[in-house]
């Protein structure tokens, strides 16, 4: 079973009474329609952190202060599946975001190895493992046996080249890829209201 994302961009800005109060902008389902990229999970929140990142904003909870909108969504969708229906949830703003180091590398290598096969024109990335009975069987591996292997280390097997890979936060949250328009999104009602009273709520469910 899977791990999907959901979530919703705020703002705050005064309220009738002109005290500052969050107002609901954005349903992340209608910016990013990727819900299953893991390693960005474990970049931006830490969860399915395979890749080893340090998260940014991890399990900081659902916000006191959200948006009716978001409130009045969330306690629906709590009704529906139970409190014990979601977990990682917690929030990040732009103004956190605005100053990531994108160049940052996760703390170790990847806990998949990544998978290359030969072409005409070089090695092609084909995918990542966390289990492969190939590699096993070569190596002497058990199912169940966790290891971590150096940065670098590599095994031919067969056509298939294993890896140990150390990626960065922009091989997670790539500048061109499904998590841009969340960020367009969110710098452009930070020039509005500025870039802390602008973040995003999510939460996540198997």
């Amino acid at each position: 079973m899977g791990t999907d994302i959901s979530g919703f961009i705020e703002y705050r800005a005064p309220g009738d009474d002109q005290q500052p109060i969050w107002f609901g902008a954005h349903d992340l389902s209608s910016l990013n329609d990727d819900v299953r990229n893991y390693d960005a999970f474990g970049c931006l929140f830490g969860v399915r952190n395979y890749a080893n990142f340090r998260p940014l904003a991890p399990g900081r909870g659902f916000p006191a202060d959200t948006s009716v909108a978001l409130s009045a969504r969330f306690a629906q969708l709590t009704e529906w599946y139970g409190e014990d229906g979601f977990h990682g949830t917690t929030w990040i703003t732009w103004a956190e975001v605005k100053v990531v180091d994108w160049d940052e590398p996760a703390e170790k290598p990847d806990s998949r190895l990544h998978e290359y096969r030969q072409t005409p024109s070089g090695l092609r990335m084909t995918g990542k493992a966390s289990w492969s009975a190939q590699f096993a069987e070569a190596v002497g591996l058990e199912r169940g046996d966790v290891r971590e292997w150096p940065e670098g280390a590599e095994w031919l097997i067969g056509d298939t080249l294993y890896r140990a890979v150390t990626i960065r936060r922009r091989d997670a949250v790539t500048e061109t890829g499904e998590w841009r328009p969340v960020w367009e999104a969110m710098k452009g009602l930070a020039e509005q209201h500025g870039d802390d009273n602008v973040r995003l709520v999510v939460w996540f469910d198997d």
